[in-house]
C-alpha cells in the first residue's frame, strides 16, 4: 500500500541535489550546440543570461509552490491543485517523458567519455548502477551526489584557471551575425542545463521544513550554477572562439588542450563522466518521484505507488523508470535526446508559472515573465524538436482522455 516518504533532507542536501542535476549537463553537453545556434561568443553569453532569467523565474515559481504544497511530484501536484487535474497531469507527462530523454542523454555522455566505441553499453550499465543506488534510499543518493558535485567543481575550477590564463577577450565580442532567433534558440538549448532545480521541488515530501528549506535551496543552487557556467563559458570561448566551440564534441577537453595543458585532458574527461553520472543520479531520483505522484492518482499504474517498507523509497517507480531509461539509452542519439528533452521541460515549467500566477498578485510579475519565456524558448528550438515534442504532448492529451475513467480525485 502507499505510504508517506521520510523527511530526511536538509538545506545542504537539497542544494547539492540541485547542483548535481544542473552542473555537468550545461558544461559538457549544451555549450557546443548553443554556440552553433548563436554564432558568436558574446551572443552565447547573452543567451546564457536569457536562459538564466527564465530559469530564475521558474525557480522562484517552483520554490513558492513547493513551500505551499510540500509533496512529491513537483508541478504535477502544483498544476493539479492550482489549475485543475488536466494541467497537473500534463505537467507530469511532460516531465516524465522529457526527463527520461534527459536521463538517456546523460547516460550516453558517460559512455562517450568512458568508452566511446561502446557508448550505448556503458550508458545502460550506468543506468542500472545508479538505479540500484537510488533503490537503497535517498540519503545514500544525496551523499553520493555531494561527492560527485565536489569532484566536478574541482575539475571545472582547474579548467577555468587554465583557460582564463591562456585566453583573451576578443572571442567574446558580439559579432555581426547576432539575431534574436539565434539567441532564443541558444537559450532554449542552454535551458536544458538549468533545469536541475526541479529535483529539489520534486523531493518536497522528503525535505525537512519544506516551507523554509525549498525557497532557500532553489535560488542558491541556481546562483552557484550560473556563476560556474559563466566562468567556464568565458574561459572556453577565450581559447577556442565561438566557431571552434560549435564544432567541438568535447569542448572542455579541446579547450584545455588549446591552452597548452595536455596533462589536464584526461582529468577533464573523467570530470565529464562524473558530472554526467551526477546528473543522471538526480534525474532518476526526480522522475521516479513524479511517477510515484501520478501513480497515486491512477494516471500511471497504481502498482508504482508503493513505498519500500525498509528503504522508504518508491522502489517500483524507480525500477520502472530505470528500465525505460536503459532501453532509451541503448537506442537513441544524444543530440536528439537533448532537443526533445528541452521542449518537454519548458512545457513543464510553463505550467509551473501558470500555477504560480494563482498564488496572488505578489507572485504574478515573475510568473508572467517565466511563462512567456518558456513559450518563446520552446518554439525557438530546432524544428525537429518542436515537432517531436508537440507530438508527445498531443499523445499525452489522448492518454489523459483514456485514463480519466480510472483516475482518482486529488488527495486533500
Amino acid at each position: 500500500m502507499s505510504a508517506e516518504l521520510r523527511r530526511s533532507l536538509g538545506l545542504l542536501d537539497a542544494v547539492v541535489i540541485g547542483l548535481g542535476a544542473m552542473v555537468g549537463a550545461g558544461i559538457f553537453v549544451a555549450l557546443g550546440p548553443a554556440a552553433g545556434a548563436v554564432g558568436s561568443g558574446g551572443g552565447l553569453l547573452v543567451a546564457l543570461g536569457v536562459a538564466a532569467v527564465v530559469a530564475y523565474c521558474n525557480a522562484m515559481a517552483s520554490a513558492r509552490l513547493a513551500a505551499r504544497y510540500p509533496s512529491s511530484g513537483g508541478t504535477y501536484v502544483y498544476g493539479r491543485e492550482c489549475l485543475g487535474s488536466f494541467w497537473g497531469y500534463l505537467a507530469g507527462w511532460a516531465f516524465v517523458v522529457g526527463k527520461t530523454a534527459s536521463c538517456a542523454a546523460m547516460a550516453l555522455t558517460v559512455g562517450a567519455y568512458v568508452w566511446p566505441e561502446q557508448a550505448h553499453a556503458v550508458a545502460v550499465a550506468a543506468v542500472v548502477a545508479l538505479t540500484a543506488v537510488n533503490y537503497r534510499g535517498v540519503q545514500k543518493s544525496a551523499l553520493l551526489v555531494r561527492v560527485i558535485v565536489g569532484l566536478v567543481l574541482a575539475v571545472l575550477a582547474a579548467v577555468v584557471v587554465v583557460t582564463l590564463k591562456a585566453g583573451g577577450a576578443a572571442p567574446l565580442a558580439p559579432g555581426g551575425e547576432l539575431t534574436p532567433s539565434g539567441v532564443l534558440q541558444a537559450s532554449g538549448l542552454l535551458f536544458f542545463a538549468f533545469a536541475g532545480y526541479a529535483r529539489i521541488a520534486t523531493l518536497g515530501e522528503e525535505v525537512r521544513d519544506p516551507a523554509r528549506t525549498i525557497p532557500r535551496a532553489v535560488p542558491v543552487a541556481l546562483g552557484i550554477t550560473l556563476v560556474v557556467y559563466v566562468l567556464v563559458a568565458v574561459g572556453v570561448l577565450g581559447v577556442l572562439g565561438a566557431d571552434a566551440l560549435a564544432d567541438s564534441s568535447a569542448p572542455l577537453t579541446d579547450a584545455v588542450r588549446a591552452a597548452g595543458a595536455d596533462g589536464l585532458v584526461p582529468v577533464v574527461a573523467v570530470g565529464a563522466a562524473v558530472a554526467a553520472l551526477g546528473s543522471l543520479l538526480s534525474l532518476i531520483l526526480g522522475v521516479s518521484r513524479t511517477t510515484l505522484a501520478m501513480a497515486r492518482d491512477a494516471y500511471l499504474p497504481t502498482a508504482l505507488a508503493v513505498v519500500h517498507p525498509r528503504f522508504q523509497v518508491p522502489h517500483r517507480a524507480e525500477l520502472a523508470v530505470g528500465a525505460v531509461v536503459a532501453v532509451v539509452a541503448a537506442t537513441v542519439d544524444v543530440r536528439g535526446a537533448i532537443g526533445f528533452s528541452s521542449f518537454g521541460v519548458l512545457v513543464y515549467y510553463g505550467i509551473a508559472n501558470a500555477a504560480a500566477w494563482t498564488l496572488g498578485p505578489a507572485h504574478r510579475p515573475l510568473a508572467a515573465v517565466g511563462l512567456a519565456g518558456c513559450a518563446a524558448l520552446a518554439f525557438a528550438l530546432p524544428l525537429g524538436s518542436v515537432l517531436a515534442g508537440s507530438g508527445v504532448v498531443a499523445a499525452g492529451v489522448v492518454a489523459w482522455a483514456v485514463s480519466r475513467g480510472r483516475a482518482v480525485p486529488p488527495r486533500p
